[in-house]
């Protein structure tokens, strides 16, 4: 087990005082390890795979003390996990408490044990594909309890740690307390799984059709400006970071911590590349921590 305490566990940040007590849970391969070292740092006494029977005697221990905690419990468990939710329940009449729940697409998180070459730990005679299934299942109690759920499929560890550090880190900015990601796509390709919002920009007249244009992308200079020279693409821009400059304050005052906004075009090369660098521009500008990505541009 890890621990460590620190004499500002106390302090307070930008939405009000910290939890007395942050549970960390989720999917193997998640992120969890990383977000715990995060708490760590914030000064909060961490324990990782504390045994659930241990959590109320624990919990008690750190308010006689007036530390704030954070700890991991997940499918190493085994049956006790069961006991949980109710257990949850319970702490939560009496605790300044939250539950962190994380998560990943399959695909990331077997790539994440490939990387490592960790078993499952469910056990090695179980592939990793279908231990991730059946914690899935287990799991899928817990995380309908859950205060936060993060999908962690496309943060790097650096911009995780910033994550939880602008959510239960001390005084900052409002804007700063939510990660917004801008993700350009192609429609041929399908939906982004983890997209909160999303806006086709298929009526906007295509580059690709143009011989000069089709080779490049939305990130070249004279493709940029030939999309953004049209007056529907003015007047949708507007309309747009207009209606996000509403909505992200009320989403961080809702306490979301990360959102992702998803734009479309029939390939995800030019159109949509260039609408999401435009709109992460702004909101960068606004003062936001914005993640811009592009799924389906070629690369080079």
């Amino acid at each position: 087990m890890e621990s460590s305490t620190n004499a500002g566990a106390n302090a307070v940040n930008g939405t009000g005082s910290r939890p007395d007590l942050v549970i960390i849970t989720g999917l193997s391969g998640s992120g969890k390890g990383t977000v715990l070292r995060v708490f760590e740092d914030l000064g909060f006494f961490s324990v990782d795979n504390l045994p659930i029977e241990l959590i109320p005697k624990f919990s008690q221990l750190t308010q006689e003390s007036q530390t704030c905690a954070a700890i991991v419990i997940d499918i190493r468990e085994g049956e006790a996990l069961r006991r949980f939710p109710e257990l949850y329940l319970r702490l939560k009449r009496t605790l300044n408490i939250r539950l962190l729940f994380l998560e990943a697409e399959e695909e990331s998180i077997i790539r994440r044990f490939s990387e490592t070459r960790r078993p499952h730990p469910l056990g090695t005679e179980v592939p990793v594909r279908d231990g991730l299934r059946l914690e899935r299942d287990a799991l899928e109690p817990i995380r309908a309890l859950a205060d936060d759920v993060m999908d962690t499929s496309r943060f790097t560890v650096h911009e995780l740690r910033d994550l939880i550090r602008a959510k239960f880190g001390e005084s900052v900015d409002e804007a700063k307390q939510l990660l917004v990601s801008i993700v350009s796509f192609g429609f041929r390709n399908g939906l982004p799984p983890d997209a909160d919002l999303v806006f086709d920009v298929r009526f906007l007249p295509n580059p690709n059709y143009i011989p000069e244009f089709k080779p490049l992308t939305g990130k070249n200079p004279r493709v940029a400006q030939y999309v953004r020279d049209f007056p529907q693409t003015k007047e949708f821009l507007k309309r747009v970071t207009d209606l996000l400059d509403f909505l992200l304050p009320h989403y961080v005052r809702e306490g979301k911590s990360y959102l992702t906004i998803a734009l479309g075009c029939t390939g995800g090369q030019h159109r949509s590349v260039m609408m999401a660098h435009d709109i992460a521009r702004h909101l960068s500008k606004a003062g936001y921590k914005v993640k811009e990505s592009h799924r389906d541009m070629p690369q080079g």
